[in-house]
């Protein structure tokens, strides 16, 4: 029994608005924000100075952006946790349907902004440090989109932790409440809100565990305080960072906050063996965390990796 008064799961709608028979949800939105964002920030560090392109080239760079994200996250998605979706090529297309890896999503952003570099031929280690100052608040709004869409919820909570929920999409609550399982974990909505209005929920609440909602977890600490601190040392330093630096810094700092957050974050199901019935992978670390180790190692090559040549984009090239 909870210590504190229950923080009720608001439900709001996944679906922002129709169109027709299309359903734009929230999700969605949440990525074209981020991307409208991160074009914003690019365009000011174009002209801060910082950036060594026009301000042209930034839509040409958050087109790359785009194809990196999607392409990537949904085929890291089917590489790290759903293998079966290589085998059925219709399943990489249906993005309506959830899946997309952020470590997938980085690989994507990656080579999109070689391919950038390249082809601009300036500094790609000024494009990334570019690239993490714009991202943080894209992470931010995705996070946020995953909790309203119930999705990714956290490990059950204990007893003294005030802001714990009960999802909807738990599976239990689905066990409990027919309506819920056959509505599925994209379209629970309607049958939420019929539960809570009939009191069925409220019937069978008592039996829903409270969970950490660690997709708010993820928003606060991947996106927001990562941002803050990432600008702080931009404003203060940018004349004076060696190419890279930020980049290395966002992967430090994204790497800390996702692998903490995922001790309270409910690891895939897909996962779920005799031997790791929470469905961890490797002894109490989830794929989640074990990921993340490879952001760590990119960061320490980005800082470590001599340049081949001087970057006359930044004033100085003294370290942080």
């Amino acid at each position: 029994m909870p210590l504190f008064a229950e923080i009720t799961f608001p439900g709001w709608n996944p679906v922002a608005l129709h169109l027709g028979p299309l359903a734009i949800r929230w999700y969605g939105l949440a990525y074209l924000a981020g991307f409208l964002i991160a074009g914003w920030l690019l365009d000011r560090m174009v002209k801060d100075g910082y950036l060594p392109f026009s301000t042209a080239a930034v839509s040409d760079l958050i087109g790359y952006l785009v194809l990196g994200v999607l392409l990537g996250g949904r085929l890291g998605y089917a590489v790290f946790y759903d293998p079966s979706m290589l085998i059925h090529p219709l399943a990489l297309v249906a993005v309506w349907d959830g899946g997309l890896s952020f470590h997938g999503g980085l690989t994507g952003v990656l080579i999109a902004s070689v391919w950038f570099a390249r082809r601009r031929q300036v500094s790609w280690r000024r494009v990334t440090d570019g690239l993490a100052l714009a991202a943080p608040a894209g992470i931010f709004l995705v996070r946020i989109a995953n909790f309203v869409n119930g999705e990714l919820f956290g490990r059950v909570a204990p007893a003294w932790l005030p802001w714990a929920m009960r999802f909807p999409t738990d599976p239990k609550a689905e066990a409990l409440l027919p309506a819920l399982d056959s509505a599925g974990p994209m379209h629970w909505h309607a049958a939420y809100l019929a539960a809570r209005a009939s009191g069925a929920w409220a019937r069978i609440a008592p039996q829903v565990p409270l969970r950490h909602p660690s997709q708010l977890y993820e928003a606060l600490c991947e996106g927001l305080v990562t941002g803050l601190v990432l600008w702080w040392v931009y404003r203060r330093r940018h004349a004076t960072l060696r190419s890279g630096t930020l980049a290395a810094l966002f992967l430090f700092l994204y790497s800390a906050a996702r692998f903490l957050i995922e001790f309270t974050r409910q690891p895939d199901p897909q996962f779920v063996t005799p031997a790791h019935p929470l469905g961890t992978v490797l002894g109490p670390f989830d794929m989640g965390q074990v990921l993340t180790v490879f952001l760590v190692l990119g960061g320490v090559v980005m800082l470590k990796w001599p340049a081949r040549a001087v970057d006359r984009s930044a004033p100085n090239q003294s370290p942080l």
